[in-house]
This record gives structure tokens, C-alpha cells and sequence, in this order.
């Protein structure tokens, strides 16, 4: 299987295509040219004072979000910062399960298709349980080669070459694997505004 059709950048008409089927199902994308601008776009979005949770995400790392938390610069409660101080894990989970429900929630997707939907899964639905409606304001980031022909490619994508890298991650992070668990497809968002999309002309997470 040649894995460079899962990492190809698209051109400019293949993404101004896509971000065109993506508005046409109520979803807000905002373009950036690289992780630097992702994270600024964050920044201006989310108003001091809110309630933010984050799934785990490899391209919330790399574009510099998840050290930003750590820093303490910014005015938002971190969710996430007082599940991690809390070491009995049943009573984490319970947190873990009101935490997709915050005000606003930043995740990534896994694949997105250029007929505009947008496609995420993980093991336990721990992250994309927020997705369809619990957070009240979703932000997801992604790279463009994240993006696919259509949603039979996508899902292919996730099959074929983010899970093997997610499972390979999983096992070298917590000492086992990953599973492809629960799925969420987003073919329209129902309520204005809420779901925002921040697609980054580079190659970013799987």
C-alpha cells in the first residue's frame, strides 16, 4: 500500500473546494499558513474567563497549544489541569466525562473528506464524545493532508494509516494499544457558530 496518498498536500482549488463543502454544513473554517497562526486563531477565539477541555491530540502539541496551557499565560479555566491532579481514576473518569461538556473543547480529526465531512475516532470516546454535542463550543485543528476524495477515503485513511500510527504511539505512551473504537462523522453542524475548523497548510498530527 503506498501511504503517500494519505499524506498528499492538496493544491489550492482541491482546499478552497473543500473548505466550500465544509462551510455548506454549518461549519466554520478559518485557513492559517502554518502552527503558529493555528495557535493564534485559538487564542483570539476562546474569551478570558472560559472553560476549556482538549482531547488528546498530537497536532494540539506540535502547534504549540499544549505547552501554551502549561505556561499558565492565558485566562481560561483548564479543565483538563484539574483532572490530571486527581489520582483516584474512578473519580477522574466521572471528571473526564463532565469535561466534554465544557464551554469550549479542542480537539483534532483524524480525516476529512473534500465533499465536507469531517471524521474522528478514538478507543474509548473518552475525545470525541465531545464532538456531536456535549461541548458547547468545539474548535478542531488539522493539517490539509488530513484531507481525502471523498468519505469512503476518509474512513479508509483512519483504517489504513492513522490507526497503525495511533496503536504504535499508544503502545510506546501507556504500554498497550490503541483500537478503533467509536467513530464520529460530522456531515452538518445544527447550530451556528459552534463547530470551528482550523486548517493548516502543513503536515501535522497523523
Amino acid at each position: 500500500m503506498d501511504k503517500k496518498q494519505f499524506i498528499k498536500m492538496p493544491d489550492e482549488k482541491e482546499l478552497k473546494e473543500t473548505v466550500e463543502a465544509i462551510k455548506s454544513r454549518g461549519i466554520n473554517v478559518i485557513v492559517v499558513e502554518n502552527k503558529k497562526e493555528a495557535l493564534d486563531e485559538i487564542k483570539k477565539i476562546i474569551p478570558d474567563g472560559a472553560e476549556i477541555m482538549n482531547g488528546s491530540s498530537t497536532t494540539l502539541n506540535e502547534i504549540g497549544f499544549i505547552d501554551y496551557l502549561k505556561l499558565k499565560e492565558h485566562e481560561w479555566k483548564n479543565v483538563n489541569e484539574e483532572i490530571l491532579k486527581e489520582n483516584d481514576m474512578v473519580k477522574q473518569t466521572e471528571l473526564r466525562r463532565k469535561g466534554v461538556t465544557a464551554e469550549y473543547f479542542l480537539g483534532s480529526v483524524n480525516a476529512i473528506a473534500k465533499t465536507g465531512e469531517i471524521v474522528a475516532c478514538d478507543a474509548s470516546g473518552s475525545r470525541v464524545t465531545a464532538y456531536p454535542f456535549a461541548a458547547k463550543n468545539l474548535i478542531l485543528v488539522a493539517g490539509t493532508q488530513k484531507i481525502t476524495s471523498n468519505l469512503d477515503e476518509a474512513m479508509k485513511r483512519v483504517r489504513e494509516y492513522v490507526y497503525p500510527l495511533e496503536d504504535e504511539r499508544a503502545k510506546k505512551a501507556y504500554g498497550m494499544p490503541s483500537a478503533i473504537g467509536k467513530w464520529v462523522i460530522i456531515e452538518k453542524e445544527m447550530f451556528p457558530n459552534r463547530t470551528t475548523l482550523i486548517l493548516v497548510k502543513e503536515k501535522l498530527g497523523f
